[in-house]
């Protein structure tokens, strides 16, 4: 990061320091180091496919541990930029984009035309024709992230996810509940927090940070969000209230 001053400022004393460490402040830092440091993974993805051809190309067969390693190598740098990626989107809710009414049915076809969904999974909506005023990222990203954190935690390779919106006074209301093995109540609180994951993550792919985006998202448009089920193992089903 090059960060250059035009002009010479005094330095204040110690104790007469301004502020400089609130949210929005800390979320530009985390915006700017995780942009910078991206392009450094982004180009380290493609060191270990150089070392393959580069043995390839010197007679030495990569196989064994060697290809174990770069293997390794491989899956750790693209978890490294997939959670880069994740904290990029997490500093930029709210920020640098017009709230507008936007369609929920067409922004779910939004987020469908652009993921890869899982082959076996299904997007079933009922959203009634409504639509939410908000930043149009922002409600692309929290139905993206509530329909690819389903799939990703659930437990087999095919799986149903359903959506559902209804006005309830002044509230606008979406839930989402899937098929999958649910949420045990001592951790219900726990996963919308920054990187947290209940499963290793050599065995659940992402960063953990999916329910952190939904909930930052939920909370900066002054809504609310609760869990729905009952029993320890019953599917997972979020509850969204945004105020209209």
């Amino acid at each position: 990061m090059n960060i250059q001053h035009n002009r010479a400022i005094d330095k204040p004393a110690l104790g007469n320091r301004p502020e400089t460490s609130g949210p929005d402040e800390l979320e530009k830092f985390i915006y700017l180091l995780s942009h910078d440091v991206r392009n450094s993974a982004r180009a380290l993805l493609e060191v270990p496919q150089w070392i393959e051809e580069d043995l390839i190309d010197l007679g030495y067969p990569v196989e064994g541990a060697l290809a174990e390693n770069i293997k390794l190598m491989n899956t750790h740098t693209r978890r490294l930029d997939r959670m880069l990626v994740d904290l990029l989107t997490f500093s930029r809710v709210g920020r640098k984009q017009t709230q507008h009414t936007v369609d929920l049915e067409e922004a779910v076809q939004m987020v469908l035309a652009q993921i890869s969904l899982p082959h076996g999974f299904t997007v079933n909506t009922d959203l009634a024709q409504l639509s939410v005023d908000m930043g149009e990222r922002d409600i692309l990203t929290l139905l993206g992230e509530l329909i690819t954190n389903s799939a990703k935690h659930h437990h087999r390779d095919r799986g149903s996810i359903a959506l559902s919106a209804r006005r309830d006074g002044g509230d606008l209301v979406i839930r989402a509940r899937d098929d999958g093995p649910g949420i045990a109540e001592k951790y219900r609180d726990r996963v919308f927090e920054a990187m947290i994951t209940l499963k290793p993550r050599d065995e659940v792919e992402g960063s953990g940070m999916g329910l952190a985006i939904v909930r930052k998202i939920v909370l900066h448009y002054g809504g609310t969000l609760r869990w729905c089920m009952e029993a320890d193992d019953a599917s997972a089903d979020l509850e969204i209230r945004l105020p209209t």
